[in-house]
């Protein structure tokens, strides 16, 4: 896709994003996102979905590939994490649109593809955390583990047993192991 020569507005990317999917709107740019996630990348994502559902049941949304619109450095931002929890709270259960979400995700989950780097996902979820997200996990298939970021707090590295629950998600029981034990990695 071309780059405009100035900067678009959120309401030009949001037009444009609806004939181009699959794009993430980043200092003005539409960016297309990797789309072609191989088999760890689908599976992972399969896998958070069905475990988080019945958690999110009257909790909240858990949606894949769910635009958000955030700011990012002052600038509007749209992302698009491979899952996301919007609690009923930040968005009420009646709202109903074909959009972009309107509002921070509690939890933004992106799962390393084999085109990125944990570094760079380390840098988008302070992005998000900067943007109002409250927690973001970055899943790394080939290592089998989960980072967990949290506004003012060090990266927490998870594997095996140990749960993802803190004190945002404190009902949540979901550890890496089960994850990867889900997708059947």
């Amino acid at each position: 896709m071309a780059v405009p020569a100035t900067a678009l507005t959120l309401e030009q990317f949001l037009s444009i994003a609806d004939r181009k999917p699959y794009c993430e709107l980043v200092d003005g740019r539409a960016i297309p996102k990797s789309v072609s996630p191989k088999y760890f990348h689908s599976a992972l994502q399969v896998a958070i979905l069905e475990l988080l559902k019945p958690w999110a049941k009257n909790r909240g949304r858990v949606l894949p590939e769910f635009s958000v619109v955030l700011k990012r450095g002052g600038r509007d931002w749209v992302p698009i994490p491979d899952v996301a929890f919007i609690s009923y709270d930040r968005l009420p259960r009646e709202w109903k649109r074909n959009e972009a979400c309107p509002v921070p995700p509690d939890l933004a989950i992106e799962i390393v593809s084999p085109d990125q780097t944990m570094k760079t996902l380390e840098s988008k979820a302070g992005d998000y955390l900067a943007a109002g997200v409250d927690r973001v996990w970055v899943v790394e298939p080939e290592e089998r583990f989960v980072a967990v970021f949290a506004p003012d707090t060090e990266k927490r590295v998870l594997t095996g047993t140990e749960t993802l629950a803190d004190d945002r998600f404190p009902d949540v029981k979901l550890t890496p192991k089960r994850i990867f034990q889900k997708a059947e990695l």
